[in-house]
Formats: C-alpha cells, sequence, structure tokens
C-alpha cells in the first residue's frame, strides 16, 4: 500500500512538473520511444506516430491499427493530457489494460517529465 501511494504521488508530481521539463533531455528519452514510434505526423511504425499527442483522445489516429482495448478507452473519453500521459508511460498496461504496447514504462520521474515536454514541443495543445 506504501509502495503505491508513493507511486500514485511520483505521478502527481510528474504531472505537475511536466511543464518544467526539459525539451532536449526528452527529445533524448524519446529514443527509448524510437524503436516503435517517431515524432512526425506523417509515418506510423509498429506504434503510433507521436506528433500532436497532446490534447488527442486516445486510439484517435484514423490510420493505425490500435488495440480493442485503446480503442475502448478512446471511446470511454481518455484524452491524453499531461496527466494521463505521465500514468501510461509509467505504466502502459496498467493505465490501459490490454495495450499492444510492449514497453514496461519509465521509472524516473525527471525521464517522464522531460519526454512529455518534448511531446508537448511537437504540438497539439
Amino acid at each position: 500500500m506504501k509502495q503505491a501511494a508513493t507511486i500514485a504521488a511520483m505521478l502527481v508530481l510528474a504531472a505537475n512538473a511536466a511543464a518544467a521539463g526539459d525539451v532536449a533531455a526528452g527529445k533524448a528519452v524519446f529514443g527509448k520511444c524510437a524503436a516503435c514510434h517517431v515524432a512526425d505526423a506523417t509515418t506510423n511504425k509498429l506504434g503510433p506516430h507521436l506528433a500532436d499527442v497532446i490534447g488527442c483522445t486516445a486510439a484517435s489516429l484514423p490510420d493505425y491499427n490500435y488495440s480493442k482495448a485503446m480503442k475502448d478507452a478512446g471511446a470511454a473519453g481518455l484524452k491524453w493530457d499531461e496527466t494521463t500521459l505521465a500514468e501510461f508511460l509509467a505504466a502502459p498496461r496498467k493505465k490501459v489494460p490490454g495495450t499492444k504496447m510492449a514497453f514496461v514504462g519509465l521509472k524516473k520521474p525527471e525521464e517522464i517529465d522531460n519526454l512529455i515536454a518534448f511531446l508537448g514541443s511537437l504540438g497539439g495543445q
């Protein structure tokens, strides 16, 4: 229980500090994502492109085949903002059970902050 409270507090701090994230450091963190994602708005790889992701509803790209779990999450109103991204980036399969994203998550709050800052620099807010 104590561990869950600690993780929850870290997620809140990560979400609140996202605006203070370092874009350049976030671009470096994005290297962990680059095997499956790109930051431009024209290319999907194994995962969808992430340009303009902040502010978008989950599973909203028309040219990407999302998992049923992600489609259901989007239909239920999941929108990618700093808070929901911080939760997803920390534990993708906990935030969206059944997602096909195999990445286990980022464990360092500063990496989450920086990645969100980088994604925010791509547009969509």
